[in-house]
């Protein structure tokens, strides 16, 4: 694998911005068809449309004894990580920087989410907003630790910490036919670090939209297209992890790449309506009880191996 110019710096938003377009018509579609109705193409893309410019001429709210740089730096944040995680996010057998230690990179600018969303919600002072933001907070150091042994545990059988080495590991098995564990494991993570449904509660409505409450405007299309793109770099980093990246017969490599993200993003869209919003102390338990035993079984497995190969 490869760097690519710097020039490629700009391509990359591009690529994320229309694949981010793409993610958020899907979900447009399948919350018709979810009311009983299928949706018409002028609906999926007039919706999102006119709601982006609804928000972009909206007015911001302002809130009494608001910390405004630390609300506004929270909400610039979540795009800003997220674009900063697809920095290693392989398209094909191409990465804007192939790091050494690319997962390690990965899951640090995850990790700023955390910062991110709890200051958008400290930042208005606001009661709800801030209960959001610490609901997040609350559900990151829930999802964490499985999440950093999956990652590991795709490292370990690559024997490397960059993206791309993994990727050149799976030139003959992908990697979730022996470790599905960590693989649907790493999907609940990627869907609880966006926060989208079933693990929404940072911005439920029983808090009036939590961590969301107080935005408006320009922030608030900011932070919800954040929100998205951080969707859209989490799960396409399961395609290098787990399902050998642009390997594939026939295609060239980006499009495979294309293929397999499309495919498990829209598997992630509709499988979050099938289930109700988990708790935060229902999620914290199932994580420390199940999927942390689970996923460190899988990367001792992984390990074993490893050494046995």
């Amino acid at each position: 694998m490869t760097e690519v110019p710097l020039w490629s710096l700009a391509v990359l938003p591009a690529v994320l911005g229309a694949a981010t377009i793409v993610a958020i018509a899907f979900d447009v579609a399948l919350s018709a068809r979810a009311g009983g109705r299928a949706a018409s193409l002028t609906e999926v893309v007039v919706v999102p449309l006119r709601e982006a410019v609804r928000l972009l001429v909206g007015q911001r709210r302002v809130t009494t004894a608001a910390d405004r740089v630390l609300w506004r730096t929270g909400v610039v944040t979540v795009p800003v990580i997220a674009l900063l995680a697809a920095l290693v996010l392989p398209l094909g057998g191409v990465a804007v920087a192939d790091l050494g230690v690319g997962v390690v990179w990965f899951n640090a600018m995850e990790i700023l989410a955390w910062a991110a969303v709890w200051m958008a919600g400290w930042g208005p002072n606001s009661v709800l907003s801030l209960v959001g933001g610490y609901r997040f907070v609350a559900q990151g150091l829930a999802y964490e630790l499985p999440h950093m042994f999956a990652l590991i545990s795709a490292a370990t059988a690559a024997g490397t910490l960059r993206v791309g080495g993994i990727v050149e590991a799976q030139s003959g098995v992908w990697f979730v036919v022996w470790m599905p564990v960590a693989f649907v494991v790493y999907l609940l993570s990627a869907v609880a670090m966006a926060f989208r449904g079933p693990f929404d509660a940072p911005t439920g409505r029983d808090l009036a939209g939590g961590a969301v409450e107080e935005l408006s405007g320009v922030d608030r299309l900011v932070f919800q297209g954040g929100r998205w793109l951080l969707l859209v770099v989490a799960v396409a980093m399961s395609v290098p992890l787990f399902l050998g990246g642009g390997h594939g017969p026939l295609l060239p490599p980006w499009l495979w790449t294309v293929l397999k993200t499309a495919a498990v993003l829209a598997a992630v869209l509709w499988l979050r309506r099938k289930f109700p919003t988990v708790r935060m102390d229902r999620f914290a338990e199932i994580a420390w009880v199940v999927l942390i035993p689970l996923t460190i079984l899988q990367a001792l497995a992984v390990g074993v191996l490893v050494l046995t190969w």
